[in-house]
């Protein structure tokens, strides 16, 4: 289990970062959206904890994805007049801020997955519209490395302390955007706010997926197993983040 924690994370930020740095930062923000920690952690409290606990583990990290949302929309915004670090720091706090009304609330997971749905359509409509076109530049060579240990730090912490945060809060944290958090500020930080901001816009398109992923894994895993869940959630995700690519290049003129 811990060596499967310490290759697949890194490996698959690794992947990102290097095809994000090939097509720019909205396509990076893109790639961002799939679950590529949250998968993941959801799968090694599968094997760890059970199916029921993963069960309902995922239908926190699907109303968790609110909190995703708000946190690419508030650094968006702030980040237009401070610079990276105040940006992270309010943006996390509306994260956690979110999360901790999140927690209050248990709904039925239909209603969850519409609201989530909901609520993404319109944090995209609410994104700050940037006149100024980011430049492109080359990124530090340790960033990759940064990226990976940071990524795999978080998915150790959060699995290792999953029995005492319970399924719901262990959901809700799954989804905390630690590849948009490194991602946002070295790309704000070298290209400014307005990639910063065409990369989080992105992750909010590639989070539809994102919700499609755990609905899935939510409703068949207790029932089909962890192998039929996931297989299915995948498949799933591929085929509808191929369709969100199409949305992002048509519409946001993403090349």
């Amino acid at each position: 289990m811990l060596a499967i924690k310490l290759l697949l994370t890194p490996a698959l930020i690794g992947m990102v970062t290097l095809m994000g740095r090939r097509w720019g930062p909205a396509i990076s923000g893109w790639f961002v959206g799939l679950p590529l920690t949250s998968g993941p952690i959801t799968l090694y409290l599968a094997l760890a904890q059970g199916t029921t606990f993963a069960a309902h583990a995922a239908e926190g990290t699907l109303l968790g994805l609110i909190s995703v949302a708000c946190f690419c929309l508030i650094y968006s915004w702030v980040s237009l007049r401070v610079g990276w670090l105040g940006s992270l720091l309010v943006s996390w706090c509306g994260f956690f801020v979110v999360t901790f009304v999140l927690e209050q609330f248990s709904l039925p997971l239909i209603v969850a997955f519409i609201g989530v749905v909901i609520f993404l359509a319109i944090a995209l409509k609410l994104f700050p519209v940037h006149q100024k076109q980011a430049t492109e530049t080359f990124s530090l060579q340790w960033e990759v490395l940064l990226r990976m240990v940071t990524a795999t730090a978080f998915v150790l912490a959060l699995t290792e302390f999953s029995s005492l945060l319970g399924p719901q809060l262990s959901g809700l944290l799954t989804p905390f955007p630690i590849f948009a958090t490194i991602l946002g500020t070295f790309t704000h930080s070298v290209q400014g706010s307005a990639a910063a901001s065409r990369l989080l816009r992105g992750v909010v398109i590639g989070t539809f997926t994102f919700a499609v992923f755990f609905l899935i894994i939510a409703t068949t895993i207790e029932r089909e197993g962890i192998a039929v869940a996931f297989g299915i959630a995948v498949l799933a995700s591929l085929l509808l983040h191929g369709c969100s690519l199409w949305f992002l290049r048509r519409f946001l003129d993403v090349h």
